[in-house]
């Protein structure tokens, strides 16, 4: 990536070159197109499109298009198709994005398709960003955000360690302004964590 001239050295540190992650059950990569018609499926729910931010209802081809050929990630945003390890079958995206909260910060982001809900995998690919996040760049702050009313997703942020900082409002796609809760984890109590994991 070429960064502008304008860019700052703090925008440097934010800079990843987006690796395939593999962890226990699933693998993070980029999206391609035989993704599309499950994308496309998954996606459409109107129940997964209201709890994001940036998630076009309705759905549909064009919208897909454009998430997998990269259009629609913003600078220095990682974006992964998350998918099942054993079959390679698509079940939702995550990514790393600059953080709404302020310059020179990340925000973790992720969704899983309905049909796949209950199984651990939002956790799952949560974990494998943050350590992403945390071991690639220089960050000592990490964001993330959920509506208070999708409490899946706040137990996903907490058993990433996140602690809750407020909250706010954040306006999206689908339902207009709404409330938001506001997470986040610092490098040192990441290293804690990671450093109990492997003690245990």
């Amino acid at each position: 990536m070429v960064l502008e001239s304008e860019d700052t050295e703090e925008d440097c540190r934010l800079l990843i070159d987006c690796p395939v992650l593999v962890t226990e059950r699933l693998v993070l990569r980029p999206p391609h197109v035989d993704d599309k018609s499950d994308l496309i499926e998954l996606a459409g729910n109107r129940r997964v499109a209201e709890m994001l931010a940036r998630m076009p209802h309705p759905y549909g081809e064009a919208e897909a298009d454009a998430f997998i050929s990269g259009k629609v990630a913003q600078n220095g945003e990682c974006q992964y198709a998350v998918t099942l390890a054993d079959n390679g079958a698509f079940v939702g995206a995550a990514g790393l994005m600059p953080s709404r909260a302020g310059a020179g910060t990340l925000e973790v982001g992720y969704w899983i398709g309905e049909p796949h809900w209950g199984n651990g995998y939002a956790t799952e690919a949560a974990h494998a960003l943050v350590d992403l996040a945390f071991r690639a760049t220089e960050i000592d702050v990490l964001h993330a955000g959920c509506r208070p009313i999708n409490a899946a997703s706040r137990r996903v942020i907490q058993k990433c360690g996140f602690q809750h900082s407020g909250q706010g409002l954040l306006d999206t796609l689908i339902a207009g302004r709404v409330a938001v809760e506001r997470y986040t984890l610092d490098r040192r109590t990441w290293v804690s964590l990671k450093s109990w994991a492997r003690s245990a």
